[in-house]
């Protein structure tokens, strides 16, 4: 059975987050990925795995070694959905700062 994945639950997981960091810059083999972290390499496959159903994560096969890395393209596309919000927040807090420094100005 093919489970479809949800981009955000999978990112939701800070093992997950980490793992897309680790290959943010360079694409690495599932041993490499697990030398990095305190679990079994069976639980850091599982996080592969869903990284790489919901296609943040690509697998490129390199003779017997499969290689992990960043699938840019669906990256984007979560950066595309969460630029709006970065956005409103970003102009809140602005909005907030100009209100303190009238506030100071005033003391």
């Amino acid at each position: 059975m093919n489970l479809r994945r949800d981009v955000f639950q999978a990112i939701a997981d800070p093992t997950r987050r980490a793992i897309l960091l680790l290959v943010a810059s360079q694409s690495l083999t599932a041993g490499a990925i697990a030398a990095n972290f305190n679990t079994a390499r069976p639980t850091v496959s599982k996080h592969l795995q869903i990284l790489t159903e919901c296609e943040l994560l690509a697998q490129e096969q390199n003779g017997r070694e499969i290689h992990y890395h960043i699938n840019a393209k669906k990256m984007k596309e979560v950066a595309d959905f969460i630029e709006p919000f970065r956005k409103m927040w970003d102009d809140r807090f602005n909005l907030l700062e100009d209100i303190m420094k009238q506030y100071k100005a005033k003391k």
